[in-house]
C-alpha cells in the first residue's frame, strides 16, 4: 500500500490487493453521456418492511398537504429523528400496524406544491445544532452506522466515517455523476461530516477517478482511498473492515456521495434535494437509462413504455439483491428490471446437486468465494461461523464492519440456502438486542 501526501489529506493506492468479480447482467446498460432524464412520478410512499420496526409518531394526517421536505413523521424511541415528505402533494394513505409500526405512507403529486425550507444558520455555531439540522430535516437517515447498518443514534460519535464514492454492483449508477457540477456543495458537506467526528473521514473512489472534492475541503483528516472498481469493493463494508474496523465501542458511520451533496446544498439553502439519480435497467428493459426521481418513486411507473411485452419483475436494487416491491427504497439507487418468465435452460450440475442436498446447502470451497468476498478476510470461515451462528467467531472475523448487502455477491456464488446476508442480518440483530438490554 502506498501512501502519498495530497491536498487535504492522504491517498490510499489499495487497488493491486483487491479481487472481486464480474456479475454478467444481459440487457441494455444505461449511457453515461445520454442526457438524465427527471421523473417525478404521481405516487410515491415511505414503507418498511417488518424487520425494520420502524415505530413512528405520525405529525401529519390522511389527506392532508404537504410541501417537499416537510416532517412527517417522528421516530417514537427518538424523536429528534424525523422523516420528511419526498415530494409536494397529498397524504393519500397512513398505514400504520400495530405498536405505530410504520407499514406505508402513500402521497399524490401536486404540481404547485411548495418546499419545506429550513434555517440553517444556528448549524454552524455548533455541533449539537448541527446534529439537530439534519435529523429534522431528514438528512440524519442518510447516515448508516455499523455494527447493525442502522441510522445512528442521536448522541452517537464514529471513529469514522466513510463517503461511497463509487458503486461496484451491477448496473449502478456512477455516483460522480450524481454530484456532477455539485462540487462546491460536496465539499461543505465534507466540511460537515468533519464536525461530526474527531476521527477520518475516508472518501472512497475508484482508482481510475480524479483528484476529487478533499481540495475544497481541506484537511489532514480527510483520507481518499482510491479503490479497484470490481465488485464487491463499491461497498462500504469492506473498505471499513480493512481501514478502520466497527466496533461495539468504536461505531463507524458510512454515506453516499449524493447524500454528502444534499448536506452541503442543506447548508447553503436550507433545502432538501427533490431528487435522487438512479439507474434503470436490466433484461426486462428496452430503455436503459439514469434518471432522476423523487425518493419512494413508483417502480409501476417508472416501468411504463420501457419493459418488453410478457412478465417481468422490478426489484427496487440491483439484480443481486433487490427486492420486488412497488416503491423505491430508501437507500436504493436502483430499478433493475427482470425477465418473470421460467428459463428454458437447465441448470448447471453444481447448482442441481445443492438444491438436492440436505439443509443448509453445503459450500463448495472455490476461488470464486474468495473473490466474492473481495479477498478482505478469510470468506469460507466467516461464511461457516453465520451458517452455524457463532457468533463469537463471525464478530473476530469482521462481521461487525458488514451488513447484509455486504454478502450478497457470496449469496450468488454458492447459491447458499438460507441466505449469507439474511444469517448476517439476523446475527446482527440479536447481538444489538443483547447491547440493548
Amino acid at each position: 500500500m502506498a501512501l502519498n501526501p495530497i491536498i487535504g489529506g492522504a491517498i490510499f493506492v489499495l487497488w493491486n490487493r483487491q479481487t472481486g468479480l464480474t456479475v454478467d447482467v444481459r440487457g441494455p446498460v444505461p449511457a453515461a453521456h445520454v442526457p438524465v432524464e427527471h421523473n417525478i412520478t404521481e405516487e410515491a410512499a415511505l414503507s418498511a418492511s417488518a424487520d425494520d420496526d420502524l415505530r413512528v409518531t405520525m405529525l401529519v394526517d390522511e389527506d392532508q398537504l404537504v410541501a417537499q421536505g416537510a416532517p412527517i413523521f417522528r421516530l417514537r424511541h427518538h424523536p429528534d429523528i424525523v422523516q420528511v415528505a419526498p415530494m409536494a402533494g397529498r397524504v393519500a394513505v397512513v398505514d400504520l400496524a400495530p405498536g405505530r409500526r410504520l407499514s406505508e405512507i402513500r402521497f399524490f403529486h401536486e404540481n404547485d406544491g411548495d418546499r419545506h425550507q429550513y434555517a440553517p444558520n444556528a448549524a454552524h455555531k455548533s455541533g449539537d445544532a448541527l446534529r439537530l439540522l439534519l435529523m429534522e430535516s431528514g438528512l440524519w437517515l442518510a447516515l448508516r452506522s455499523r455494527p447493525f447498518g442502522r441510522a445512528p443514534l442521536p448522541g452517537e460519535e464514529p471513529a469514522a466515517i466513510f463517503i461511497a464514492g463509487l458503486d461496484t454492483k451491477p448496473l449502478a449508477p456512477n455516483p460522480a455523476l450524481s454530484v456532477k457540477g455539485r462540487e462546491e456543495d460536496v465539499a461543505r458537506g465534507i466540511a460537515q461530516l468533519l464536525r461530526l467526528t474527531h476521527g477520518p473521514v475516508y472518501l472512497c473512489q475508484a482508482g481510475d477517478a480524479g483528484e476529487g472534492f478533499a481540495e475544497f475541503a481541506p484537511n489532514d483528516r480527510i483520507r481518499r482511498l482510491k479503490v479497484a472498481p470490481v465488485h464487491p469493493w463499491g461497498l462500504p463494508g469492506f473498505l471499513v473492515h480493512q481501514h478502520h474496523p466497527a466496533t461495539l465501542s468504536r461505531p463507524v458511520w458510512d454515506i453516499h456521495l449524493e447524500d454528502v451533496a444534499a448536506i452541503g446544498a442543506l447548508f447553503a439553502t436550507g433545502l432538501v434535494p427533490q431528487t435522487r439519480l438512479i439507474s434503470f435497467a436490466g433484461p426486462a428493459v428496452t430503455d436503459a437509462r439514469l434518471l432522476r426521481c423523487q425518493p419512494g418513486a413508483d417502480l409501476r411507473s417508472l416501468c411504463y413504455g420501457r419493459v418488453t411485452h410478457g412478465p417481468h419483475i422490478a426489484l427496487s436494487g440491483s439484480p443481486l439483491e433487490g427486492r420486488a416491491r412497488r416503491w423505491l427504497g430508501a437507500r436504493d439507487r436502483q430499478v433493475s428490471v427482470m425477465n418473470a418468465g421460467a428459463s428454458d435452460q437447465r441448470d448447471h450440475w453444481l447448482v442441481s446437486a445443492l438444491k438436492q442436498a440436505s439443509r443448509p446447502r453445503p459450500i463448495i470451497p472455490t476461488a470464486a468465494i474468495e473473490r466474492a468476498l473481495g479477498g478482505a478476510l478469510p470468506a469460507l470461515a466467516l461464511l461457516r461461523a453465520l451458517a452455524v451462528g457463532d457468533r463469537e467467531t463471525a464478530t473476530r472475523l469482521g462481521a461487525l464492519s458488514l451488513v447484509g448487502e455486504d454478502l450478497t455477491l457470496a449469496d450468488y456464488v454458492t447459491c447458499a440456502a438460507p441466505r449469507h446476508s439474511a444469517l448476517l442480518d439476523n446475527m446482527l440483530r440479536e447481538i444489538a438486542k443483547e447491547e440493548a438490554s
